[in-house]
């Protein structure tokens, strides 16, 4: 990983950098709002941010709940994909996660993110349950994958 990128836990002063991150991401994007609640009332989300030179990039949103660890949001800016930082920001999730006691890790991801399954897949995760008509935008489908942490 490049000098310049480094990790770090995300909060309230962040909220406007992980909007713009999600609105270039995803056609049914979080609000602002949920963001500011998350980073502010959640008890149980913890967010942890890339950044590239003090300028956040990326970020994962995690709800950890005694052991569990699940996945809320997942996203790096589109100039920054494919060059491996999604599969470091994940491994640091896990590793946050660990940390903060979580024993397995869950989310959901599109059946047609063939790309992000073979990332998760990479990082150990297994295939579990289907959840019908899970995302809002267009019905799609969501595979349930989980690993052990």
């Amino acid at each position: 990983m490049n000098k310049s990128l480094t990790f770090r836990l995300l909060n309230e002063k962040d909220v406007d950098a992980i909007h713009e991150i999600e609105h270039e991401s995803f056609t049914a994007p979080w609000s602002r709002e949920a963001f500011q609640n998350e980073l502010t009332k959640n008890q149980f989300a913890v967010y942890v941010g890339l950044e590239e030179d003090g300028i956040v990039i990326g970020y994962c949103g995690v709800w950890i709940v005694i052991d569990e660890a699940h996945i809320t949001n997942v996203a790096l800016l589109p100039q920054y994909r494919g060059k491996k930082l999604g599969e470091a920001l994940m491994r640091e999730v896990m590793e946050v996660s660990s940390r903060k006691g979580a024993k397995s890790m869950t989310l959901e991801v599109r059946l047609s993110n063939v790309v992000a399954q073979s990332l998760y897949r990479k990082l150990g995760f297994q295939n579990g349950a289907i959840r019908k008509n899970y995302y809002t935008d267009n019905q799609e489908d969501a595979l349930v994958m989980w690993v052990n942490l």
